[in-house]
């Protein structure tokens, strides 16, 4: 599964900036465990999250569902970035 495609699809219409959406796929040791970062700009990254991070647990559900299709666990990670960091 591409995970990353996936949440593009769900974020893109959302941000400000979906272009500066960098999102990583990290391999845990464990095989069936997977974690995903989604760095963006500091507007953003508020946007992806939420009030009380509503937005990023729906985020997170969609994409833990997902990988259990794969029999596979999910977390997923939201980080910000500066305009001097790109």
């Amino acid at each position: 599964m591409d995970y990353s495609k996936l949440i593009h699809l769900i974020v893109d219409s959302f941000v400000e900036n979906p272009e500066s959406i960098l999102i990583r796929t990290i391999d845990s040791e464990k095989p069936n465990e997977v974690t995903i970062l989604i760095c963006s700009e500091n507007n953003d990254t508020a946007k992806l999250i939420g009030k009380k991070g509503c937005v990023a647990n729906a985020i997170r559900e969609i994409v833990a569902i997902t990988g259990k299709l794969e029999n596979k666990r999910v977390h997923v990670k939201f980080e910000s970035f500066d305009d001097e960091g790109k």
